[in-house]
């Protein structure tokens, strides 16, 4: 509802009321796709072949809302993303541990020691040249992300956090590090037996949800073929890779007059400035719309961080949903 066919509604919703009053006084051209949350595999491609079709101005981007505090927030860019499935495939059958424990080789062992490979227990990723081509943040890109709200209490409270990782405290250091440094997160992992009670099997079979987020200049293409390289050269060819999808990073500049307009619009309907993010931590198909159609990409909406994006109950505010439309008008 939120994540983000309301988003979609109040947009329309805004034109349906300014069409009341008469024409529209620009172009509006929509791009609806069903496959963002698999990578948009083929939007690129579409977007590749369909520049005159698409041929704008500016682009309004899909999401958007407030912070914590209600502040309307512009998100500037996005993370790339390159995710994966690692999976050992050894045994035809999963086998009693009693038999097999000691002589047959346990594709969870083999899982887990080539994921051992990827990060060491400082947090730094382990897989040769993958900090190759990252730009580091600009001082313009320190100073908006120091007139952000401090999240640290926030987090804490919200997720439960125990503490942040690599030594972090908290302030201007962990929102630079939130977003401009790139990861290695594993998302799921799948072995032998997780039911009640025990049952001693040693399993034929493992598998692990990984992804990467990235950032400017990564490539989804080149981590994947470094991750290869680098299982290969510790002995883990009998490791496959199932590529499920990437996206490339992308910004757009903070100071592009379309984006001051946003800025300056969101002010008349919110009440109080909106803040301007220069990279979020998340990742969608922006790349083509910023570097093939060379648009400035905008963020508005309705978000918030109740509306529980991905989980049970997705919502969003009635009041936020006015705002946005108001916002958009």
């Amino acid at each position: 509802v939120s994540d983000d066919k309301g988003h979609f509604v109040a947009r329309l919703f805004a034109l349906d009321a300014l069409l009341e009053e008469g024409e529209l006084p620009c172009n509006v051209k929509f791009i609806v796709e069903g496959e963002e949350e698999t990578a948009s595999v083929n939007l690129a491609k579409f977007i590749h072949e369909n520049t005159d079709l698409l041929k704008a101005d500016a682009c309004i981007w899909e999401f958007g809302g407030v912070d914590h505090t209600d502040t309307p927030m512009q998100y500037l860019g996005l993370r790339g993303i390159q995710y994966v499935e690692l999976s050992v495939d050894l045994l035809s059958t999963d086998v009693h541990s009693g038999l097999g424990g000691s002589i047959f080789p346990n594709a969870a062992w083999r899982l887990v020691w080539a994921l051992n490979t990827l990060k060491g227990v400082d947090e730094r990723i382990l897989i040769p040249g993958f900090y190759d081509n990252i730009k580091p943040p600009s001082a313009r890109d320190r100073e908006l992300m120091s007139a952000l709200a401090d999240v640290t209490e926030e987090y804490k409270s919200r997720y439960g956090v125990p503490y942040f990782i690599k030594g972090l405290k908290g302030g201007d250091e962990l929102k630079i590090e939130e977003v401009f440094s790139p990861t290695c997160t594993i998302c799921g992992l799948t072995s032998g037996y997780q039911g009640p009670g025990s049952k001693t099997v040693l399993p034929a079979r493992a598998s692990a949800k990984v992804d990467f987020r990235l950032i400017p200049d990564q490539d989804p293409s080149d981590i994947l073929k470094k991750l290869r390289a680098h299982l290969d050269s510790h002995g883990f060819t009998d490791v496959e890779i199932t590529d499920l999808g990437g996206d490339a990073p992308a910004r757009t500049d903070p100071d592009h007059p379309f984006i001051q307009l946003v800025v300056a619009a969101a002010e008349e309907v919110y009440e109080k400035p909106m803040s301007l993010v220069p990279l979020v931590g998340g990742s969608g198909p922006n790349h083509p719309f910023v570097h093939v159609l060379g648009l400035p990409v905008a963020t508005a909406g309705m978000g918030y961080p109740d509306t529980k994006t991905h989980a049970p109950n997705e919502n969003i505010r009635l009041d936020l949903y006015l705002k946005h439309a108001r916002h958009m008008a």
